[in-house]
């Protein structure tokens, strides 16, 4: 797989690091990225049933599978800080599933568990039907990390968790308010990747 992003090759192409043509065309924020599972139609029915059927009871299993396919970078991370929501949508919601699944995570691991080190400070519209630069464009600005907390992440390395990587755009904005907030690094953990094996 290829060792910045997480994506499959289709093919074993041997020992060593590997970096799939996006990551060299588009390299992240983020340093490193892991998931469970490609967005299939199993990894779609888990994801949609926690977020949306209220299944928190699926947030433990999912998060024990996160920790098993992220284990290298929970091995260097300091501390764990879920991807935010907006107030107004977690009012709606009631829950933040990437909180849901971040918990467990950091207790597993006896690492900080940190959700209030990085809020998303205005609305975004949905991802769902924008395109990568749509995307990116529609989370310039949205995260921030509250002056109060900066010091909970000076100089740590950051296991931001959420439960689908998509294009990356959320990813990179939060790691990227995330090191302007003081984290050293940001590595990105979630259950399930969009896409297809590379080649």
């Amino acid at each position: 797989m290829c060792e910045r992003l997480g994506v499959p090759f289709a093919v074993d192409l041997g020992v060593g690091h590997l970096i799939s043509p996006e990551a060299f065309a588009r390299p992240p924020v983020f340093t490193r990225s892991r998931a469970v599972a490609l967005y299939d139609d199993v990894a779609r029915r888990l994801v949609h049933r926690l977020k949306y059927e209220d299944r928190h009871d699926l947030a433990l299993p999912m998060a024990r599978m996160m920790s098993a396919a992220g284990r290298t970078l929970i091995a260097d991370a300091d501390c764990v800080v879920p991807v935010p929501l907006h107030r107004w949508r977690l009012w709606r919601r009631r829950f933040n599933q990437a909180a849901l699944l971040a918990r467990p995570i950091a207790a597993t691991a006896a690492l900080p568990f940190l959700p209030q080190t990085l809020v998303r400070r205005r609305p975004t519209r949905s991802q769902v039907g924008l395109s990568r630069t749509g995307r990116a464009e529609n989370l310039t600005g949205a995260f921030t990390v509250p002056p109060d907390y900066a010091h909970l992440l000076a100089g740590r390395r950051v296991l931001l968790v959420d439960d689908v990587r998509t294009t990356g755009a959320t990813g990179n904005a939060a790691a990227r308010a995330l090191i302007r907030g003081g984290a050293a690094s940001v590595d990105l953990l979630t259950f399930a990747l969009v896409g297809d094996p590379v080649g």
